[in-house]
Protein backbone atom coordinates (compact mmCIF):
# COMPACT_ATOMS: atom_id res chain seq x y z
CA UNK A 1 0.00 0.00 0.00
CA UNK A 2 1.29 3.46 -0.91
CA UNK A 3 2.18 5.87 1.89
CA UNK A 4 -0.51 8.31 0.71
CA UNK A 5 -3.18 5.64 1.05
CA UNK A 6 -1.94 4.64 4.49
CA UNK A 7 -1.97 8.26 5.63
CA UNK A 8 -5.58 8.67 4.48
CA UNK A 9 -6.70 5.59 6.40
CA UNK A 10 -5.38 6.92 9.70
CA UNK A 11 -6.56 10.47 8.98
CA UNK A 12 -10.10 9.15 8.52
CA UNK A 13 -9.82 7.65 11.97
CA UNK A 14 -8.74 11.07 13.27
CA UNK A 15 -11.88 12.58 11.77
CA UNK A 16 -14.06 9.90 13.34
CA UNK A 17 -12.58 10.61 16.75
CA UNK A 18 -12.78 14.38 16.34
CA UNK A 19 -16.56 14.35 15.82
CA UNK A 20 -17.02 13.07 19.36
CA UNK A 21 -16.13 16.56 20.59
CA UNK A 22 -18.89 18.32 18.66
CA UNK A 23 -20.76 19.64 21.66
CA UNK A 24 -18.22 20.08 24.45
CA UNK A 25 -15.08 21.20 22.58
CA UNK A 26 -16.62 24.52 21.49
CA UNK A 27 -15.41 27.18 20.99
CA UNK A 28 -12.27 25.14 20.32
CA UNK A 29 -12.15 23.08 17.12
CA UNK A 30 -12.93 19.37 16.91
CA UNK A 31 -9.63 17.49 16.65
CA UNK A 32 -8.70 13.81 16.60
CA UNK A 33 -5.25 12.23 16.92
CA UNK A 34 -3.90 8.74 16.26
CA UNK A 35 -0.43 7.37 17.09
CA UNK A 36 0.79 4.56 14.82
CA UNK A 37 3.85 2.43 15.46
CA UNK A 38 6.42 1.60 12.78
CA UNK A 39 4.75 -1.78 12.17
CA UNK A 40 1.37 -0.12 11.47
CA UNK A 41 -0.32 -0.72 14.80
CA UNK A 42 -2.38 1.98 16.52
CA UNK A 43 -0.83 2.38 19.95
CA UNK A 44 -2.69 5.51 21.03
CA UNK A 45 -5.61 7.71 20.04
CA UNK A 46 -7.71 10.51 21.44
CA UNK A 47 -9.80 13.58 20.71
CA UNK A 48 -10.40 17.00 22.23
CA UNK A 49 -13.20 16.21 24.66
CA UNK A 50 -13.89 19.51 26.37
CA UNK A 51 -12.74 23.11 26.07
CA UNK A 52 -10.14 23.90 28.71
CA UNK A 53 -9.00 20.29 29.01
CA UNK A 54 -6.35 18.26 27.19
CA UNK A 55 -6.17 18.48 23.42
CA UNK A 56 -6.39 15.48 21.11
CA UNK A 57 -2.62 14.90 21.09
CA UNK A 58 -2.47 14.98 24.90
CA UNK A 59 -5.23 12.38 25.18
CA UNK A 60 -3.67 10.22 22.48
CA UNK A 61 -0.29 10.07 24.24
CA UNK A 62 -2.04 9.43 27.57
CA UNK A 63 -3.71 6.36 26.05
CA UNK A 64 -0.41 4.70 25.09
CA UNK A 65 0.26 1.65 27.25
CA UNK A 66 3.49 1.61 29.22
CA UNK A 67 4.81 -1.38 27.28
CA UNK A 68 4.33 0.55 24.00
CA UNK A 69 6.09 3.75 25.05
CA UNK A 70 9.39 2.47 23.62
CA UNK A 71 7.77 2.48 20.17
CA UNK A 72 7.12 6.23 20.18
CA UNK A 73 10.52 7.24 18.82
CA UNK A 74 9.70 5.54 15.50
CA UNK A 75 5.97 6.28 15.55
CA UNK A 76 3.87 8.58 13.38
CA UNK A 77 1.35 10.98 14.93
CA UNK A 78 -1.71 11.72 12.81
CA UNK A 79 -3.77 14.75 13.77
CA UNK A 80 -6.68 16.34 11.90
CA UNK A 81 -5.61 19.92 12.72
CA UNK A 82 -2.16 21.42 13.10
CA UNK A 83 -0.83 21.00 16.69
CA UNK A 84 -1.00 24.22 18.70
CA UNK A 85 2.22 26.11 19.39
CA UNK A 86 1.10 28.56 22.08
CA UNK A 87 0.20 28.56 25.75
CA UNK A 88 -3.54 28.86 26.28
CA UNK A 89 -5.44 26.93 28.92
CA UNK A 90 -3.07 24.04 28.16
CA UNK A 91 0.63 23.89 27.10
CA UNK A 92 1.59 23.68 23.38
CA UNK A 93 0.91 20.29 21.81
CA UNK A 94 3.84 20.81 19.44
CA UNK A 95 6.19 20.80 22.44
CA UNK A 96 4.59 17.61 23.77
CA UNK A 97 5.10 15.83 20.44
CA UNK A 98 8.74 16.93 20.33
CA UNK A 99 9.33 15.71 23.88
CA UNK A 100 8.00 12.25 22.96
CA UNK A 101 10.62 11.91 20.21
CA UNK A 102 8.30 10.77 17.41
CA UNK A 103 9.80 10.65 13.92
CA UNK A 104 6.86 11.86 11.80
CA UNK A 105 3.69 13.97 12.10
CA UNK A 106 0.85 14.06 9.57
CA UNK A 107 -1.58 17.03 9.75
CA UNK A 108 -4.91 17.24 7.98
CA UNK A 109 -4.83 21.04 7.67
CA UNK A 110 -3.24 24.19 9.05
CA UNK A 111 -4.92 25.85 12.04
CA UNK A 112 -6.23 29.32 11.00
CA UNK A 113 -6.22 30.58 14.59
CA UNK A 114 -3.99 33.67 14.70
CA UNK A 115 -1.73 32.26 17.43
CA UNK A 116 -0.98 29.14 15.40
CA UNK A 117 -1.23 29.55 11.58
CA UNK A 118 1.70 27.32 10.66
CA UNK A 119 3.79 27.95 13.77
CA UNK A 120 3.10 24.47 15.10
CA UNK A 121 4.34 22.84 11.90
CA UNK A 122 7.36 25.13 11.84
CA UNK A 123 8.32 24.21 15.40
CA UNK A 124 8.05 20.50 14.67
CA UNK A 125 10.22 20.77 11.57
CA UNK A 126 12.82 22.82 13.40
CA UNK A 127 13.01 19.95 15.89
CA UNK A 128 13.88 17.58 13.05
CA UNK A 129 10.48 15.90 12.77
CA UNK A 130 9.23 14.95 9.30
CA UNK A 131 5.90 16.77 8.83
CA UNK A 132 3.29 16.13 6.11
CA UNK A 133 0.42 18.61 5.74
CA UNK A 134 -2.77 18.37 3.69
CA UNK A 135 -3.89 14.74 4.01
CA UNK A 136 -7.70 14.74 3.52
CA UNK A 137 -7.44 18.50 3.80
CA UNK A 138 -10.90 19.14 2.34
CA UNK A 139 -12.56 16.83 4.87
CA UNK A 140 -10.58 18.30 7.75
CA UNK A 141 -11.52 21.85 6.78
CA UNK A 142 -15.18 20.83 6.38
CA UNK A 143 -15.24 19.35 9.87
CA UNK A 144 -14.29 22.67 11.45
CA UNK A 145 -15.89 25.07 8.96
CA UNK A 146 -17.55 27.01 11.78
CA UNK A 147 -14.28 27.47 13.67
CA UNK A 148 -12.44 28.36 10.47
CA UNK A 149 -15.04 30.91 9.31
CA UNK A 150 -15.02 32.52 12.75
CA UNK A 151 -11.23 32.90 12.69
CA UNK A 152 -10.80 33.91 9.04
CA UNK A 153 -13.88 36.09 8.39
CA UNK A 154 -14.28 37.26 11.99
CA UNK A 155 -17.95 36.38 12.10
CA UNK A 156 -20.02 33.25 12.74
CA UNK A 157 -20.68 30.63 10.07
CA UNK A 158 -24.16 31.47 8.74
CA UNK A 159 -26.72 28.89 7.59
CA UNK A 160 -29.86 30.17 5.88
CA UNK A 161 -32.66 27.65 6.24
CA UNK A 162 -36.22 27.59 5.02
CA UNK A 163 -38.98 25.21 3.96
CA UNK A 164 -41.01 25.91 0.85
CA UNK A 165 -43.76 24.48 -1.30
CA UNK A 166 -43.13 22.84 -4.63
CA UNK A 167 -42.22 25.41 -7.21
CA UNK A 168 -44.96 26.01 -9.80
CA UNK A 169 -44.11 27.54 -13.16
CA UNK A 170 -46.63 29.50 -15.20
CA UNK A 171 -46.29 29.25 -18.97
CA UNK A 172 -45.65 32.80 -20.12
CA UNK A 173 -47.65 32.28 -23.33
CA UNK A 174 -50.74 30.63 -21.92
CA UNK A 175 -50.47 31.44 -18.19
CA UNK A 176 -51.03 27.74 -17.55
CA UNK A 177 -49.43 26.46 -14.36
CA UNK A 178 -46.97 23.65 -14.92
CA UNK A 179 -45.25 21.42 -12.42
CA UNK A 180 -41.49 21.88 -12.58
CA UNK A 181 -40.95 18.56 -10.90
CA UNK A 182 -42.83 16.48 -13.43
CA UNK A 183 -42.91 18.57 -16.60
CA UNK A 184 -39.36 19.86 -16.75
CA UNK A 185 -37.10 17.64 -18.84
CA UNK A 186 -34.00 16.64 -17.02
CA UNK A 187 -30.75 18.07 -18.32
CA UNK A 188 -27.47 16.25 -17.82
CA UNK A 189 -25.83 17.11 -14.54
CA UNK A 190 -22.37 18.70 -14.92
CA UNK A 191 -20.99 16.49 -12.15
CA UNK A 192 -22.06 13.48 -10.07
CA UNK A 193 -24.68 14.51 -7.58
CA UNK A 194 -24.12 13.87 -3.87
CA UNK A 195 -26.10 11.40 -1.83
CA UNK A 196 -26.75 11.09 1.86
CA UNK A 197 -24.09 9.02 3.57
CA UNK A 198 -25.46 5.70 4.74
CA UNK A 199 -28.64 6.00 2.68
CA UNK A 200 -29.95 4.19 -0.35
CA UNK A 201 -31.48 7.43 -1.59
CA UNK A 202 -29.78 8.93 -4.60
CA UNK A 203 -30.86 12.00 -6.49
CA UNK A 204 -31.40 12.42 -10.18
CA UNK A 205 -30.82 15.46 -12.38
CA UNK A 206 -34.52 16.28 -11.89
CA UNK A 207 -33.72 17.17 -8.29
CA UNK A 208 -31.76 20.19 -9.43
CA UNK A 209 -34.96 21.78 -10.70
CA UNK A 210 -36.63 21.56 -7.31
CA UNK A 211 -35.11 24.76 -6.04
CA UNK A 212 -33.36 27.05 -8.47
CA UNK A 213 -31.77 24.57 -10.83
CA UNK A 214 -28.18 24.82 -11.88
CA UNK A 215 -29.27 24.19 -15.45
CA UNK A 216 -29.32 27.47 -17.36
CA UNK A 217 -32.62 26.80 -19.11
CA UNK A 218 -34.50 26.05 -15.91
CA UNK A 219 -32.93 28.91 -13.99
CA UNK A 220 -33.78 31.44 -16.69
CA UNK A 221 -37.40 30.35 -16.83
CA UNK A 222 -37.82 30.26 -13.05
CA UNK A 223 -36.55 33.78 -12.67
CA UNK A 224 -39.39 34.94 -14.86
CA UNK A 225 -42.32 32.71 -14.16
CA UNK A 226 -42.04 30.40 -11.16
CA UNK A 227 -42.76 30.76 -7.47
CA UNK A 228 -42.42 28.74 -4.31
CA UNK A 229 -44.02 29.79 -1.04
CA UNK A 230 -42.65 29.61 2.50
CA UNK A 231 -45.71 30.82 4.40
CA UNK A 232 -49.26 32.06 4.30
CA UNK A 233 -50.02 35.74 3.85
CA UNK A 234 -50.34 37.56 7.22
CA UNK A 235 -54.07 38.40 7.30
CA UNK A 236 -56.63 38.36 10.12
CA UNK A 237 -57.17 34.60 9.70
CA UNK A 238 -53.45 33.87 9.64
CA UNK A 239 -52.19 30.41 10.50
CA UNK A 240 -48.74 28.94 9.86
CA UNK A 241 -48.17 27.00 6.65
CA UNK A 242 -47.02 23.55 7.74
CA UNK A 243 -44.40 22.31 5.27
CA UNK A 244 -41.99 20.11 7.23
CA UNK A 245 -42.87 16.52 8.05
CA UNK A 246 -42.36 15.14 11.58
CA UNK A 247 -39.10 13.58 10.40
CA UNK A 248 -37.68 16.69 8.73
CA UNK A 249 -38.80 18.73 11.75
CA UNK A 250 -36.60 16.47 13.86
CA UNK A 251 -33.71 17.17 11.48
CA UNK A 252 -34.27 20.90 12.01
CA UNK A 253 -33.93 20.40 15.76
CA UNK A 254 -30.74 18.43 15.15
CA UNK A 255 -29.41 21.35 13.11
CA UNK A 256 -30.24 23.75 15.93
CA UNK A 257 -28.40 21.56 18.43
CA UNK A 258 -25.28 21.68 16.25
CA UNK A 259 -25.17 25.47 16.11
CA UNK A 260 -24.73 28.27 18.62
CA UNK A 261 -27.52 30.70 17.76
CA UNK A 262 -30.75 31.04 15.80
CA UNK A 263 -32.37 34.13 14.33
CA UNK A 264 -35.83 35.02 13.05
CA UNK A 265 -37.48 38.24 11.96
CA UNK A 266 -39.82 40.24 14.17
CA UNK A 267 -42.87 39.41 12.06
CA UNK A 268 -42.20 35.68 12.33
CA UNK A 269 -41.78 35.99 16.08
CA UNK A 270 -45.04 37.91 16.52
CA UNK A 271 -47.15 35.77 14.18
CA UNK A 272 -45.88 32.29 15.00
CA UNK A 273 -44.22 32.60 18.44
CA UNK A 274 -41.64 29.93 17.55
CA UNK A 275 -39.92 28.15 20.44
CA UNK A 276 -36.69 27.67 18.45
CA UNK A 277 -35.56 24.86 20.75
CA UNK A 278 -34.09 21.37 20.30
CA UNK A 279 -36.97 19.62 22.08
CA UNK A 280 -37.03 16.80 19.50
CA UNK A 281 -33.28 16.20 19.62
CA UNK A 282 -30.51 16.10 22.22
CA UNK A 283 -28.26 19.05 22.91
CA UNK A 284 -28.25 22.66 24.09
CA UNK A 285 -30.80 25.18 22.88
CA UNK A 286 -29.23 27.87 20.66
CA UNK A 287 -29.23 31.51 21.66
CA UNK A 288 -32.28 33.27 20.16
CA UNK A 289 -31.92 36.53 18.20
CA UNK A 290 -34.55 38.67 16.46
CA UNK A 291 -34.04 40.99 13.50
CA UNK A 292 -36.21 44.10 13.58
CA UNK A 293 -36.06 47.62 12.19
CA UNK A 294 -36.68 49.03 15.67
CA UNK A 295 -34.80 47.08 18.35
CA UNK A 296 -36.22 47.75 21.80
CA UNK A 297 -34.97 44.90 23.96
CA UNK A 298 -32.06 42.57 24.50
CA UNK A 299 -31.59 40.05 21.71
CA UNK A 300 -33.02 42.32 18.99
CA UNK A 301 -30.84 43.74 16.21
CA UNK A 302 -31.48 46.12 13.33
CA UNK A 303 -29.19 44.59 10.71
CA UNK A 304 -27.56 41.22 9.95
CA UNK A 305 -24.13 42.79 10.53
CA UNK A 306 -25.12 43.93 14.04
CA UNK A 307 -26.39 40.48 14.95
CA UNK A 308 -23.20 38.84 13.70
CA UNK A 309 -21.01 41.36 15.51
CA UNK A 310 -22.76 40.49 18.77
CA UNK A 311 -22.24 36.76 18.23
CA UNK A 312 -18.59 37.26 17.31
CA UNK A 313 -18.03 39.23 20.49
CA UNK A 314 -19.66 36.42 22.48
CA UNK A 315 -17.44 33.84 20.69
CA UNK A 316 -20.46 32.16 19.11
CA UNK A 317 -19.22 30.49 15.93
CA UNK A 318 -22.43 29.65 14.06
CA UNK A 319 -25.89 31.02 13.34
CA UNK A 320 -28.98 29.49 11.75
CA UNK A 321 -31.36 32.00 10.15
CA UNK A 322 -34.85 30.49 9.93
CA UNK A 323 -36.98 33.29 8.54
CA UNK A 324 -39.10 34.91 7.48
CA UNK A 325 -38.55 35.70 3.83
CA UNK A 326 -37.54 39.34 4.34
CA UNK A 327 -35.02 38.41 7.03
CA UNK A 328 -33.52 35.64 4.94
CA UNK A 329 -33.30 37.93 1.92
CA UNK A 330 -31.50 40.59 3.97
CA UNK A 331 -28.70 38.12 4.72
CA UNK A 332 -28.57 37.06 1.07
CA UNK A 333 -28.42 40.65 -0.16
CA UNK A 334 -25.65 41.48 2.29
CA UNK A 335 -23.66 38.41 1.24
CA UNK A 336 -23.55 37.28 4.86
CA UNK A 337 -24.09 33.57 4.45
CA UNK A 338 -22.06 30.40 4.03
CA UNK A 339 -24.65 27.67 3.49
CA UNK A 340 -28.26 27.52 2.29
CA UNK A 341 -30.52 24.64 3.27
CA UNK A 342 -33.89 24.40 1.52
CA UNK A 343 -36.57 21.85 2.25
CA UNK A 344 -39.17 21.45 -0.51
CA UNK A 345 -42.54 19.76 -0.05
CA UNK A 346 -44.32 17.83 -2.85
CA UNK A 347 -47.34 20.16 -2.74
CA UNK A 348 -48.11 23.76 -3.56
CA UNK A 349 -50.60 26.47 -2.57
CA UNK A 350 -52.38 29.09 -4.62
CA UNK A 351 -50.81 32.07 -2.90
CA UNK A 352 -48.52 32.96 -0.05
CA UNK A 353 -45.22 34.57 0.89
CA UNK A 354 -42.70 33.86 -1.83
CA UNK A 355 -39.44 32.16 -0.99
CA UNK A 356 -36.24 34.26 -1.06
CA UNK A 357 -34.43 34.80 -4.35
CA UNK A 358 -31.32 32.67 -4.52
CA UNK A 359 -28.00 34.18 -5.58
CA UNK A 360 -26.10 32.99 -8.62
CA UNK A 361 -23.05 30.72 -8.65
CA UNK A 362 -24.29 28.12 -6.20
CA UNK A 363 -22.94 24.63 -5.74
CA UNK A 364 -25.10 21.76 -4.52
CA UNK A 365 -23.29 19.89 -1.75
CA UNK A 366 -26.00 17.49 -0.60
CA UNK A 367 -29.45 16.25 -1.60
CA UNK A 368 -31.57 14.34 0.91
CA UNK A 369 -34.75 12.71 -0.35
CA UNK A 370 -37.49 11.82 2.09
CA UNK A 371 -41.17 12.72 1.58
CA UNK A 372 -39.76 16.24 1.29
CA UNK A 373 -36.46 16.94 -0.42
CA UNK A 374 -33.68 18.88 1.31
CA UNK A 375 -31.02 20.53 -0.85
CA UNK A 376 -27.93 22.14 0.65
CA UNK A 377 -25.99 24.80 -1.26
CA UNK A 378 -22.67 26.55 -0.84
CA UNK A 379 -20.99 29.23 -2.90
CA UNK A 380 -19.45 28.00 -6.11
CA UNK A 381 -15.69 28.48 -5.86
CA UNK A 382 -13.89 30.30 -8.64
CA UNK A 383 -10.66 29.14 -10.24
CA UNK A 384 -8.60 30.67 -7.44
CA UNK A 385 -10.42 28.51 -4.89
CA UNK A 386 -12.10 31.49 -3.22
Amino acid sequence: MKQEETDEIYMRRCLQLARNGQQLAKPNPMVGAVIVSKDGRIIGEGYHVRCGEGHAEVNAFASVRKEDEALLHEATVYVSLEPCSHYGKTPPCADLIISKGVRRVVCGCIDPFSKVQGRGVKRLREAGIDVTVGVLEKECLELNKRFITYNTHHRPYVILKWAQTKRVTTNTLSNTPTNTLSNTPASPSPSPLPHREGSEHRDSPDDLSIINGSQDEITAREKKTSAAYIGNLPDKDYHPLIISTPFTKMLVHKLRAENDAILVGKTTEELEHPQLTVREWSGPNPEKLVLTSHPTREGEYATPAEALAHLYEEKKQSLVVEGGAKTLQSFLDAGLWDEIRIETAPFTVEKGIEAPKLPEKLRITKVEKYVNTIVTYEREQDKTGL
